[in-house]
């Protein structure tokens, strides 16, 4: 079974942000895969996209104050400015943690583990709606 489809996240502010739940409601086909790969595209060059824990607030906020300070805003390094302060430090914050991530699937869901989830990082102050392919491939369960 191969499988792909747009998906289009909803514009969110600066920061990290579980997309483990809109992901999956939004491929309901995954259920029927009883081994198989669920690979996903963030088509934006300014946002990114991780795997990490998902339990506590705390990670996500100190994601954040971390990347704000390794990369920090109105810096001497950047020439790359007509766009806005946030602009090419989101840049490289994009390119530090990718913009795919390929996922094992088991038995109709994703083979995470107990504490982990998809996180959406958006680097812009206003970067708008984020575009995803997702494409899923992998043998169905049998009936």
């Amino acid at each position: 079974m191969w499988l792909q489809r747009e998906l289009t996240l909803e514009p969110r502010r600066r920061g990290f942000h579980l997309i483990t739940r809109e992901v999956l409601g939004a491929l309901p086909e995954l259920q029927e895969m009883q081994v198989g790969l669920l690979h996903l595209l963030l088509r934006h060059t300014s946002a990114s996209l991780t795997l990490n824990e998902n339990a506590s607030p705390d990670v996500r906020r100190d994601f954040e104050t971390w990347f704000d300070h390794a990369v920090p805003e109105r810096s001497e390094l950047w020439t790359h400015t007509m766009e806005g302060a946030d602009d090419m430090p989101a840049h490289v914050k994009a390119s530090l943690l990718g913009a795919t991530l390929t996922l094992p699937v088991a038995g109709g869901q994703l083979s995470l583990g107990t504490w982990q989830g998809l996180y959406l990082g958006e680097h812009r102050d206003r970067g708008g709606p984020r575009s995803l392919t997702a494409t899923l491939w992998g043998e169905q369960r049998r009936r």
